[in-house]
């Protein structure tokens, strides 16, 4: 090969090589920033577990919700009861900067429903097979309402020693609780969350909500079909008397949709971050 043929090759393949480079990379730099700026404007999502759970109910949710680049965070609830609960998720979402979607199970849609009160941050609340109180309201009320709970009688109490030296009871779900607990997932999971369930105490049933956010925030909802804790007819009323924007019915979901069905249930949250955010 000649010496002005490889002279040639090259300069045209450098050539080649500039001119893809002065193609691509301005809007390889664009598409960066606007997939930033997209994450930038995504809402965090708050998830607040409810009794005989912990925050790695959420886990399948947080993969899904991930994928589509939300910030999540699953935030520990206390299980003491309102006065203890709803001001400790009140000060995890005053440590967030910019919108949040606040995303509550079973009785952590109560400590939602106060906690949120007046936080300007929380453009939208959704409820997932959880209580919708209103003021004045106790879970114990509305857990009553309708028939077909089934999860008190196969819960253990379990007493403690409180600071001030009372005594209250700790319920903790029994390992014959999957019926009525979460029917929908497989018995081997169904035993690791019974044994690192945590325990709610029983005055959470007793203290009245103070607050109903749902009146001035967008809400959303899931019904489980086949809830055995909280009775969907149970689910529906709420969802329906607080008007609202969505609710999804899974029919065939125990009590822990966000286990057994987390792809319906970031879907619903997605929903909601879309609409509000």
């Amino acid at each position: 090969m000649s010496s002005d043929l490889t002279r040639r090759t090259v300069l045209t393949t450098g050539a080649a090589v500039a001119g893809a480079a002065a193609l691509t990379g301005p809007f390889a730099t664009t598409a960066s920033a606007a997939d930033r700026r997209a994450a930038e404007a995504r809402p965090t999502v708050v998830l607040v577990h409810g009794g005989y759970a912990d925050s790695s109910c959420w886990n399948g949710v947080v993969q899904e919700l991930q994928k589509k680049g939300y910030t999540t965070i699953a935030g520990s609830n206390p299980l003491r009861g309102i006065p203890t609960d709803a001001p400790y998720v009140a000060s995890l979402l005053d440590s967030i900067s910019g919108p949040v979607v606040l995303v509550a199970h079973s009785m952590g849609g109560t400590v939602i429903t106060n906690a949120a009160a007046g936080k300007k941050n929380v453009k939208a609340l959704v409820y997932v097979a959880a209580f919708v109180p209103d003021v004045g309201e106790t879970q114990g009320e509305l857990i009553d309402k309708f028939p077909g709970s089934e999860v008190l009688p196969v819960s253990v109490p379990v007493p403690y020693t409180r600071p001030d030296g009372t005594t209250g009871t700790d319920l903790y779900l029994s390992k014959d609780g999957q019926g009525a607990f979460a029917a929908d997932i497989p018995a081997a999971a169904f035993r690791v969350l019974q044994a690192t369930q945590r325990p709610f105490d029983a005055d959470s049933f007793t203290f009245p909500t103070t607050a109903a956010a749902w009146r001035t925030i967008p809400s959303w909802g899931l019904v489980a079909g086949r809830d055995k804790a909280i009775p969907p007819a149970a689910e529906r009323w709420m969802y329906g008397r607080a008007g609202f924007r969505k609710v999804v019915e899974v029919p065939t979901s125990s009590h822990v949709a966000m286990i057994s069905h987390p792809d319906v249930t970031a879907r619903l949250i997605e929903d909601a971050a879309r609409a509000t955010c």
